[in-house]
């Protein structure tokens, strides 16, 4: 459960903006949205190793 503290005299939309961003933060609703479909490991383990060439990709073309 999030708690925001609201100070006196602040404004309700800047409240809710800093209660977005915590909650964005926690990934509640990233990791919900995973759990919703099952993946095989071998899917997942595939898909880290993509990213991670992808990223090594990028990383060498930087260097040059």
């Amino acid at each position: 459960m999030l708690i925001i503290p609201i100070k006196d005299g602040e404004n309700i939309d800047r409240a809710l903006k800093r209660y977005k961003r915590k909650f964005d933060k926690t990934g509640t609703l990233r990791a919900l949205r995973e759990r919703k479909n099952f993946t095989k490991p071998s899917v997942t383990k595939r898909a880290q190793l993509q990213k991670a060439a992808y990223v090594q990709r990028l990383r060498e073309s930087l260097e040059f």
